[in-house]
């Protein structure tokens, strides 16, 4: 009898920053890890969003998988600090073999008229986090570990209307080509960036709701007449944690249904 192959994360331990959002990337990703065997941890940074990271657990929990809650400012090394301590202590083990930095902000202004707070906003989240994160859970992570930044196309395309956003997820994707030679043949992990394109989340519905701007979006895309989905990215993510993806790392992969900018 010819035994199918899975994608079993039994056993292992996963951190997704950025996933306590029912409706966004984190949260699928998440969830999809879970599914498969994985324990997760749901991060997320605001005290406003504590009741729906919380619902992102026990929706897992739910459906037999196992998943805990930690509230964290990654932009800080103690708040990365806490979020492994946390996930360490929380799942009884002394290993976490996959990391998902998936925590980013960015919003649509002009070098000109960016605000200086949220330029300092924008680098912290989507830079010092996962540099940060890296430092504190890296000592922790095994051999075969896995780390997936998770970074966009607009790190590639460099729209005007984002050039900070743009230029943090363009040095997130060379940390990804680094660390993947740090880490690589010293500790036997591997580091890959996943860049979405255009996905539906409860954060652009309003921009979908628009036909010309759906439109638009969709023209974009050479796969199909849609937007891409939360679980696009999610399935992406599942296969290069998976021990299928052993040999691949320090690559930048589009999950944009071959989005042209």
């Amino acid at each position: 009898m010819v035994v199918a192959d899975t994608l079993s994360l039994a056993g292992k331990v996963a951190i997704v920053t950025g996933s306590g959002r029912e409706n966004g990337i984190g949260a699928a990703i998440a969830t999809t890890l879970a599914r498969n065997g994985a324990s997760v941890v749901i991060h997320y940074v605001s005290s406003t969003s504590t009741a729906r990271a919380e619902n992102v657990a026990n929706n897992i929990t739910r459906t037999g998988g196992k998943a805990i809650v930690v509230r964290a400012d990654l932009s800080t090394l103690e708040g990365a600090q806490k979020l492994t301590e946390e996930t360490l202590k929380g799942f009884e083990t002394d290993k976490i073999d996959i990391l998902v930095n998936n925590a980013g902000y960015g919003n649509i202004h002009s070098t000109l008229d960016v605000p200086i707070e949220d330029i300092h906003k924008i680098v912290g989240i989507n830079l010092y986090g996962p540099f940060y994160l890296n430092r504190t859970v890296v000592p922790h992570m095994p051999h075969g570990g896995r780390i997936i930044n998770i970074s966009s196309i607009v790190s590639k395309v460099g729209p005007g209307s984002m050039p900070v956003y743009g230029a943090t997820k363009a040095a997130l994707d060379n940390l990804t080509y680094s660390w993947a030679e740090e880490f690589g043949k010293s500790r036997g992990i591997t580091v890959n960036s996943i860049a979405p394109g255009f996905v539906a989340t409860d954060l652009t519905e309003d921009l979908v709701k628009v036909d010309s701007v759906l439109k638009g979006i969709m023209a974009t895309t050479r796969a199909a007449d849609r937007i891409g989905t939360t679980e696009d990215v999610a399935d992406a993510v599942l296969l290069l944690v998976s021990e299928k993806s052993r040999w691949i790392t320090g690559q930048w992969i589009s999950v944009s249904g071959g989005m042209t900018g």
